[in-house]
């Protein structure tokens, strides 16, 4: 209730600077150019600033309230670490997963879960899928990587593509090095939306560290992406830093780079692909369907499995529902074929 109560205070707050926005033209304060990971001006007067700020509060406050439920739920079921962990010059928050009685003397199998949406975390949507992985003995690590919400400004920041990646494969690092029962020898990787294009390019980037992978509904062409997403969106999109505030049409090298469909002559990990008909956020034809061609022709290691417009489309690894079990116990059963 604490956290309930703190979230809602911080809404009511962000509610009168909005509205002060109106009334008071503030000058607004650089940021400290000597404090490089400070992404806000934590001293900042002007509105706009403070709002950003108080919008971390909520997200911080978010997943904090996420933690306290996950512990409540599943608290008898699964010991979880909190982690920061180091990934390039920085320290990225994530959660590692085992059975609450783990012989650590013998080895285990890995899997880094990896989530999808533009500023996505760890959420309640993906504790059936934790508990069901560590039910099948694996140990989980779920990195939210730089461009997560809930851990303030400089992990918020996104850079699509780069960050992301280099931060779910140094989790992948850290797992191995911190919990020495993780066999690397059976290490694989799962994931969705976005987080399937952060695996797909896991994959590529990193061909022997993975020995089995699945992609649900994954991103796999950036520039199509960006050809019809809302303007919101490709507007949000175009300021990171490898776009330099151009679109496709004016700098495309960067988004060709980060588009898995251009590098799938790299992957050797074995790869289960599962997709839906119906899907509107990353339509099948444009992404896994193509995908599924480029292997095909490619000769690699892979199964797939379409559904037909299953529950909730593009979030339908979520929903209680034929097509999510389906998925689960198909998907499970790739992983132990190359992870057991």
């Amino acid at each position: 209730m604490v956290i309930v109560r703190k979230i809602a205070g911080l809404i009511a707050g962000a509610a009168v600077i909005a509205a002060a926005t109106t009334f008071v033209n503030a000058q607004e304060v650089p940021a400290d150019t000597t404090a490089p990971r400070i992404a806000v001006n934590q001293e900042a007067k002007d509105a706009a600033t403070k709002l950003d700020l108080l919008q971390q509060e909520i997200y911080i406050a978010e997943q904090q309230l996420t933690w306290l439920t996950l512990l409540q739920q599943y608290g008898d079921r699964l010991h979880v670490e909190r982690v920061m962990f180091p990934s390039q010059k920085e320290l990225v928050p994530g959660y590692i997963f085992t059975p609450v009685k783990l012989d650590k003397s013998q080895k285990h199998p890995g899997l880094v879960i990896v989530h999808g949406a533009f500023h996505g975390h760890l959420d309640w949507r993906f504790f059936d899928l934790i508990e069901y992985a560590v039910s099948r003995g694996y140990v989980v690590i779920f990195p939210d990587y730089r461009g997560s919400s809930g851990y303030g400004d400089v992990v918020y920041k996104n850079d699509y593509g780069i960050t992301d990646t280099a931060d779910v494969l140094n989790a992948a690092d850290y797992l191995l090095k911190s919990h020495p029962y993780v066999d690397p020898q059976r290490l694989g990787i799962f994931g969705h939306s976005r987080g399937g294009m952060v695996t797909l390019l896991a994959i590529e980037r990193s061909p022997k560290k993975f020995k089995a992978a699945v992609d649900v509904a994954g991103l796999t062409d950036f520039v199509a992406f960006m050809a019809y997403k809302p303007d919101f969106r490709r507007m949000e999109t175009v300021v990171e830093t490898q776009f330099n505030g151009k679109l496709p049409s004016e700098n495309l090298g960067p988004y060709m780079d980060i588009s898995p469909l251009n590098h799938v002559d790299d992957i050797e990990t074995p790869l289960y692909v599962f997709a839906t008909t119906g899907d509107r956020t990353v339509p099948l034809t444009l992404h896994s369907g193509r995908l599924i061609d480029a292997l095909r022709a490619r000769g690699k290691v892979f199964e797939s499995k379409i559904y037909d417009h299953a529950p909730g489309d593009h979030v339908f690894l979520f929903g209680d529902s034929d097509e999510r079990r389906d998925m689960f116990e198909r998907a499970f059963d790739f992983l132990g074929k190359y992870l057991k």
